[in-house]
């Protein structure tokens, strides 16, 4: 179908969200979390007309998968939206020039953010949120494994739009075709930013063919390097918890990188992860620890390809390295710049990981599991940005907003 007619209301509804006042955008975000949680077998039940349609084994179900607790999660994550300050309207910086011109720098938001994401129907309600309270119109663009959990979402949200006289254009729910996404890659002039959210694939096919801004956001390749100095004790609940909390999100862990000298202590690093039915790969120094240890039906030697891959499922790979630098060096090799984490008791190996990482999130003696937007006190999060321009890291609020110069003068012409 043609969008264009989409894409201008949505452009003519940047106007009309501009008028509303912080009061009315938190009782419509109230609203839209109380419809969330007093319509939960209604979302669930198209959810799983979603679910009937995608194997179980796939990485991407467990994304997918709505639940009761999961909606009440939502539910809550965007009450703590509601308390947070409007992002709107701040003065970044204000000077008074000699000529007595006063020039300040306001935030003020993009305009109209295009989202485009695959099965996760999360993300149309915290995107909603967000961009309601940044004053963002929203174009979501979601993947047809998800149109029934989508379709629905956006009904109850539009439905709370109407009762209380706000203009529906602000959210629109483009059809879950290719061709709809390669207009809204290319609706310059209506859509002044994208972010995608997904896979390695998606991320790069957006990039590379978007004629407008992109952010983007998604593929985590995370390694937890547990040093010549780590306390076994956290690692073990640090490599646990980082790889089983749940497999299908970003911040999971995909590699451990072992210091040689503390091979000895690697099948008790991961010998929770046994019950978990977690699937190593192991290099050989690592492998050869293991064997007879780890149980044998979850032990595989690990290839060129365990390295740099983002598993989405309950698999782990391990690399022993002889010192701090070849843990750098594998980091640097095969990470994504997402969250990077080190196990260590040295305070000064703690300090050169963190300086010398390029990742968005560096951790210490910690889960990579807490790049959340709401770990980091941001409320609901809008995506994980992996890239050094505008924004890095768990994108919210702050992230949605650019700004503008408001010069104010009293008749100063420029000679």
């Amino acid at each position: 179908m043609d969008c264009t007619p989409l894409f201008r209301s949505a452009k003519k509804a940047v106007r009309a969200l501009a008028s509303l006042d912080r009061e009315i955008i938190d009782k419509i975000l109230l609203s839209v979390a109380d419809s969330a949680v007093k319509n939960i077998k209604f979302i669930l039940e198209e959810n799983k007309k979603d679910l009937e349609l995608m194997e179980a084994s796939d990485p991407r179900f467990d994304r997918l998968t709505l639940t009761t607790g999961r909606i009440e999660n939502i539910a809550a994550d965007i009450r703590n939206v509601v308390k947070l300050d409007s992002p709107v309207g701040h003065t970044i910086s204000r000077t008074v020039r000699e000529n007595g011109l006063i020039i300040s720098k306001i935030t003020v938001p993009f305009g109209v953010i295009g989202i485009i994401y695959e099965a996760r129907p999360n993300v149309t309600f915290d995107v909603f949120s967000l961009c309601l309270k940044s004053g963002n119109v929203c174009i979501l663009k979601g993947g047809s494994d998800a149109i029934n959990s989508n379709t629905a979402i956006v009904k109850l949200i539009r439905e709370v739009l109407e009762k209380n006289g706000i203009d529906q254009d602000i959210l629109t729910l483009l059809p879950a075709g290719r061709e709809e996404t390669t207009q809204l890659l290319n609706a310059r002039g209506y859509v002044d930013l994208i972010i995608p959210r997904g896979s390695r694939n998606l991320i790069d096919y957006v990039r590379d063919n978007a004629s407008i801004p992109v952010i983007e956001t998604g593929a985590g390749i995370c390694h937890t390097y547990f040093d010549e100095y780590g306390d076994k004790e956290k690692g073990r609940a640090i490599i646990y918890n980082a790889k089983t909390r749940r497999v299908s999100v970003c911040n999971a862990l995909d590699c451990l990188i072992i210091h040689s000298q503390r091979l000895e202590d690697l099948d008790y690093l991961v010998e929770p992860c046994a019950k978990s039915d977690v699937i190593i790969y192991a290099d050989e120094k690592a492998f050869k620890t293991l064997s007879g240890k780890y149980p044998a039906e979850l032990l595989q030697k690990a290839d060129n390809k365990s390295f740099g891959t983002e598993f989405l499922s309950y698999k782990m790979a391990i690399k022993t390295v002889d010192s701090f630098t070849a843990a750098l060096d594998h980091i640097s090799e095969y990470g994504s710049k997402h969250s990077e984490a080190i196990i260590s008791e040295n305070k000064n190996i703690i300090h050169l990981f963190s300086s010398s990482v390029d990742a968005s999130s560096i951790f210490s003696n910690a889960s990579t599991a807490f790049t959340d937007g709401s770990e980091f006190g941001l409320g609901a999060e809008i995506g994980i940005s992996t890239q050094k321009l505008h924004a890095r890291g768990p994108m919210a609020l702050e992230a949605l907003t650019t700004y503008k110069w408001i010069i104010q003068g009293d008749g100063q012409i420029r000679i």
